[in-house]
């Protein structure tokens, strides 16, 4: 694994920062609505910026202005820097959500380094998707999400898991064959398209406790956020958000937990 240095993680932010600043000048251009989340808003509410020890960026978009988002990176995506992937349009992507990449560089995840795409520095673009109201039904649509995420995930968790009885059942579920297990998430997608529940949440990614998932309007209702010194939309009710997937948010964390994703290379 590589050792990343404090120089070289604020190098890979800066490189995040760019995209994120890409994503936003699209979105105005197009009208799209997004929001920064998870440990970005947290960041920009706790530090002005990235938490120290962060090597990622996090942005969302309801199913509907994901889908606008798609379509306006094939025509104002600069694609001389930045590169958008998702299953869709990438060879071998396994991942229920895009990600925009950094081209001239590499963040090369351990474990990962025989998945068959670029693999550069890169910031998190998830979608949301409808999730049922009722608390029984959507637990069961957790254990759905669960288990395709699993199959997903059975490419890289076959080599990374340390557990070897978990490795033999990784490449099992590896067996199974990926246009049908995305055919299986995209049809997911189709159920929940159009519902307007009060609840949402990125099916192919954990939630953070037993909810599984999160308040629409939470996604709704923006302002402007300033991250490093550059100012984003970001959710209006911040307070609720973070509370209900960190706990108490301005409590650092102890420094086992400071982590940043172990690489094998990296260039910024």
């Amino acid at each position: 694994m590589l050792e990343i240095n404090n120089e070289m993680l604020r190098q890979i932010q800066m490189v995040q920062l760019e995209m994120l600043e890409e994503v936003d000048r699209i979105c105005k251009k197009c009208n799209i609505h997004y929001n920064i989340i998870a440990g970005t808003l947290l960041g920009a509410v706790r530090h002005g910026g990235y938490i120290p020890w962060d090597d990622d960026a996090d942005v969302a978009m309801l199913r509907e202005e994901y889908e606008k988002f798609r379509k306006a990176c094939k025509t104002e995506l600069d694609t001389s820097r930045f590169e958008f992937q998702d299953d869709r349009r990438t060879r071998g992507y396994r991942w229920g959500y895009g990600k925009l990449r950094r081209k001239g560089t590499l963040f090369l995840r351990e474990f990962q380094e025989h998945m068959p795409y670029f693999q550069g520095i890169f910031i998190d673009v998830f979608p949301l998707d409808s999730v049922p109201d009722n608390y029984f039904l959507r637990s069961i649509n957790n254990f759905e999400c669960f288990c395709v995420r699993k199959i997903l995930w059975s490419k890289v968790g076959k080599v990374a898991d340390k557990s070897a009885v978990k490795r033999i059942v990784y490449s099992v579920l590896d067996k199974i064959p990926e246009k049908d297990v995305l055919k299986y998430y995209h049809n997911m997608i189709k159920r929940a398209y159009g519902k307007k529940t009060r609840m949402v949440r990125i099916l192919l990614f954990p939630t953070p406790n037993s909810e599984y998932g999160y308040y629409r309007n939470w996604y709704e209702n923006s302002q402007d956020t300033v991250f490093e010194g550059k100012v984003f939309q970001g959710i209006k009710d911040y307070d609720s958000y973070l509370s209900f997937k960190f706990g108490n948010y301005m409590e650092l964390p102890p420094m086992e937990k400071r982590k940043v994703h172990p690489v094998s290379d990296l260039k910024v």
